[in-house]
């Protein structure tokens, strides 16, 4: 059984121990070496938390797992057993990670008491926390728990760790997702929470530094709360006051007065899009309406006419009584796309030897294919137009 010392001190940062084993393990793909110590403060992955990394005797620590009551950290170099070794977990990620748990506790205590649901989900990511739920909350509800969730931070409350009798376990509310076997480890968060859990926390709520609900979701018939603690939120705060200054300079308005001007923005360039939009119609039909109404199959190649335009073209070509229209958009160094239509012939026959023929990648109904293809535009058009008089 490995002694745990991040339950004795979730601070301590460094420790010593002996080697009891090394041996080489395959771990998520990778050659790495499974090493038990007589004691440990790196804590294993569990409860939605993963796990501690650092160095054990000067090795890099990749992962930590609980294999039963033993506890085995991976490492990408072995140890001799038997050796005392110096570890040392890496300090930032471990109090971040109690951060974004404790705060996890106090946010779900609050949702639990004030509206009854529970936490059915927790997973502490490398970018932010996620809490699941099993009924939903509305925006104004995300707000108010984030305010009070806030407030117990800033009481400076101390953050207990009980390990109840099964007699007091019997008489105890506390929350937990999970059935547990043996001695049950209880958090409170007094006055906010009671909840069985096996991660390290932080030893008082005001070490936290701030609780920020950044996103909610629906999901599975719950929520999803997307939420960021201490460094994280700071790290967050500091990207967005960033971006929302560059968008200040470029729109010549106030940090905390950008929605109107932005809302303003996208108007202009809808209504720049409509107008444009309707000239592109304009212009494509005075582009079909030059070519003659001979019945011959057509072939336009452009670097300007793309997208839903090219197929606007087409159509409006096969209207003007063309046998087929072919409309190509790109170059030969790059390649083309193209939309090939017509309304007495199957194009799928078609397409298919001319895929063979350039390369290309495509399909679609008897009445118009589309795809794309490489080649010059002289040996393109005549392969069209000579397969065209073919089929017609």
């Amino acid at each position: 059984m490995t002694e745990k010392l991040f339950y004795q001190d979730s601070h301590q940062a460094e420790f010593e121990a002996t080697v009891i084993s090394c041996e080489p393990a395959k771990w998520q793909g990778r050659s790495l070496f499974a090493v038990e110590l007589e004691r440990t403060a790196f804590f294993p992955e569990g409860g939605g938390q993963y796990a501690d990394t650092g160095v054990l005797g000067g090795v890099r620590v990749v992962d930590v797992q609980e294999d039963g009551e033993h506890i085995l950290h991976y490492l990408e170099e072995p140890l001799e057993a038997g050796v005392c070794v110096t570890g040392r977990i890496d300090w930032e990620e471990r109090f971040m990670k109690m951060q974004q748990h404790s705060g996890e506790h106090i946010v779900s205590g609050l949702v639990h008491s004030h509206f009854g649901y529970n936490n059915v989900g927790f997973h502490l990511g490398n970018e932010d926390c996620t809490m699941d739920f099993d009924g939903e909350l509305t925006k104004d509800q995300i707000i108010e728990i984030e305010r009070e969730a806030n407030g117990a931070v800033w009481k400076n409350l101390e953050i207990m760790t009980l390990y109840p009798s099964k007699e007091e376990l019997a008489g105890m509310e506390y929350r937990s997702k999970i059935e547990i076997e043996g001695q049950v480890r209880i958090i409170v968060v007094p006055g906010y929470d009671v909840c069985a859990c096996c991660a390290p926390h932080v030893s008082r709520t005001g070490e936290i530094g701030v609780i920020k609900l950044t996103h909610v979701q629906r999901y599975k018939g719950g929520v999803r709360v997307t939420m960021l603690c201490g460094v994280r939120a700071l790290e967050d705060y500091e990207t967005k006051q960033k971006q929302a200054g560059e968008i200040s300079a470029l729109l010549c308005a106030k940090e905390n007065e950008l929605a109107e001007p932005v809302r303003r923005l996208k108007d202009e360039v809808g209504s720049l899009k409509y107008e444009l939009a309707q000239k592109e119609k304009k212009l494509i039909a005075a582009k079909a309406g030059m070519i003659p109404e001979d019945g011959r199959p057509v072939c336009i190649f452009s670097e300007d006419i793309e997208g839903e335009s090219m197929r606007m073209l087409m159509n409006l070509v096969l209207d003007g009584g063309h046998s087929i229209c072919a409309v190509f958009h790109g170059n030969s160094r790059d390649g083309y796309r193209y939309v090939i239509g017509s309304r007495t012939m199957d194009m799928r026959p078609l397409v298919k030897e001319f895929n063979a023929a350039f390369d290309g990648r495509g399909g679609g109904k008897p009445e118009m294919v589309q795809g794309t293809a490489g080649g010059t535009e002289e040996e393109m058009r005549a392969w069209i137009l000579e397969k065209a008089g073919e089929v017609q």
